[in-house]
């Protein structure tokens, strides 16, 4: 029996691999999907028969209301919605990993007192203690930081940087106290109250270290979560002796900071600068007069039927998508124009930014489920010289990863940031509501530009009209 346990776990560890591979493309990312998911199948089931730890009542009763909650979840929410859902999801397996670390504890200080009764016996042993009080650590701060990230994200809880006087100095002193009890529950487990200390410290870190990101910064920050969950599931699976959840942790967790690592490249910043608060001005909504000079210039704004001509007349267009996008839930409308324009002969590509949107992919998952073809898609890398060559950039919602600042304006605080160069097309129409700042607090050099064109409106809307007109014409 055991040997096919540990064949299944290797089978489901493969799937695992295999299923983040296939993730790298979204062509295969739903096949990916589904193997890791079955993965996931073989190692629940091959553990349940393997540990009894509970009566299957209790485990069928659990599946089908944790099933029923997930379902309603997945069905209910918006697609504009997602980068808070996946913020929720990450809390989740942080707190899931704290408390089955909290229970395995009180299993153990249990049989501990009983076997201490009858023959004296020692404690456990120490690298189980240590797994112990990492998983408590870090799955609780996941699950309360996670819990910031989506209130920043859902707008209950401020998206601008919070800071306060002596914030590091507070942070560290809390870091070295949980490390203090970490070392005196090694020398003496026997202490819940001290279990339970480090536990209620571990949840006020988790508020404070995600306080102080910028809603801007939340992207990296989720990203960030979704790691810290891997590696609390990997030191569960340390303290349960489980193999399978070992490997799967450790491949969230490793997948998740190179994702981070990747996304802060995309910025131009260290992880320790998104970390510490990163812009003072993020997400707080301002007129972009905060840092670096104010461009100014004229604005020229475009009606729908204007702007329907000047797209007839092109040959190739290049969408950017961003936020904007999303809020409007314009990814329908976005895809509409796309076939009226592919109908009439014109190239249309979209380029996507790595930190566009609220969570890691987002323009990607909002796009494919407006059914638009995966090979219209292109990374910054991909696509940045074509712009030269595009007749017109549509900008949907996007801001600061089109700023031509981050070029060259050393005040600016996205100063270096790889930007999309919609500037070099020969057209460039940004879709907006206003005129104001983005989440980085600071005015738009393309606004001014001599070949740019304001389309003003609610992204739904205005795209909307200008398909009626394109159709007309």
């Amino acid at each position: 029996m055991q040997i096919v346990l540990y064949l299944v776990y290797l089978v489901a560890s493969v799937l695992f691999i295999f299923g983040i591979k296939k993730l790298g493309s979204p062509k295969t990312a739903r096949q990916g999907n589904q193997l890791a998911s079955l993965g996931m199948f073989l190692a629940i089931v091959v553990t349940l028969l393997d540990h009894r730890v509970l009566t299957f009542e209790w485990i069928i009763i659990g599946l089908v209301i944790g099933s029923a909650i997930g379902v309603i979840m997945a069905l209910k929410v918006e697609m504009t919605g997602m980068p808070q859902m996946v913020g929720l999801l990450n809390g989740f397996g942080g707190g899931a990993s704290a408390l089955v670390a909290l229970a395995e504890y009180y299993n153990l200080l249990s049989h501990h007192n009983v076997v201490n009764q009858v023959a004296g016996v020692g404690g456990p042993e120490v690298s189980t203690l240590v797994t112990i009080i990492l998983s408590i650590l870090i799955g609780s701060i996941t699950f309360m930081g996670s819990f910031i990230a989506f209130g920043k994200l859902q707008g209950f809880v401020t998206g601008a940087v919070v800071k306060y006087p002596g914030q590091h100095a507070i942070n560290a002193l809390l870091i070295l106290l949980v490390l203090g009890g970490g070392v005196l529950f090694v020398m003496d487990f026997a202490q819940p109250e001290l279990v339970l200390g480090i536990v209620g410290v571990s949840l006020i870190l988790g508020v404070l270290l995600v306080l102080p990101i910028g809603g801007a910064d939340m992207p990296v920050a989720v990203s960030l979560l979704n790691s810290y969950s891997g590696i609390a599931a990997s030191m569960t699976g340390f303290v349960l002796n489980n193999n399978m959840l070992i490997i799967a942790g450790a491949l969230v967790g490793a997948s998740g900071i190179i994702l981070t690592l990747i996304m802060c490249r995309g910025m131009n910043r260290s992880l320790m600068n998104v970390l510490l608060g990163g812009w003072d001005s993020a997400g707080s909504g301002g007129t972009g007069e905060s840092s670096g000079s104010t461009p100014q210039g004229d604005v020229k704004s475009v009606d729908s039927e204007e702007l329907a001509m000047i797209f007839d007349a092109a040959s190739s267009v290049i969408i950017i998508p961003g936020y904007g996008m999303a809020v409007a839930q314009a990814q329908h409308a976005v895809r509409d124009l796309t076939n009226i324009l592919e109908k009439k002969g014109i190239q249309v590509r979209f380029a996507i930014h790595p930190v566009a949107g609220r969570m890691p992919g987002h323009m990607n998952v909002l796009l494919a489920e407006a059914q638009v073809s995966y090979d219209k898609l292109f990374a910054l890398e991909d696509i940045n010289d074509d712009f030269n060559n595009t007749d017109v950039a549509f900008i949907v919602g996007a801001n600061d990863v089109v700023n031509p600042a981050a070029r060259h304006d050393k005040s600016s605080p996205i100063y270096g940031m790889p930007i999309l160069n919609a500037d070099y097309a020969k057209t460039v129409i940004m879709n907006k509501r206003s005129m104001n700042a983005g989440y980085a607090g600071i005015q738009n050099e393309i606004f001014y530009y001599p070949n740019t064109l304001m389309y003003f409106g609610d992204a739904k809307d205005a795209i909307s009209k200008l398909n009626n007109e394109l159709k007309e014409l």
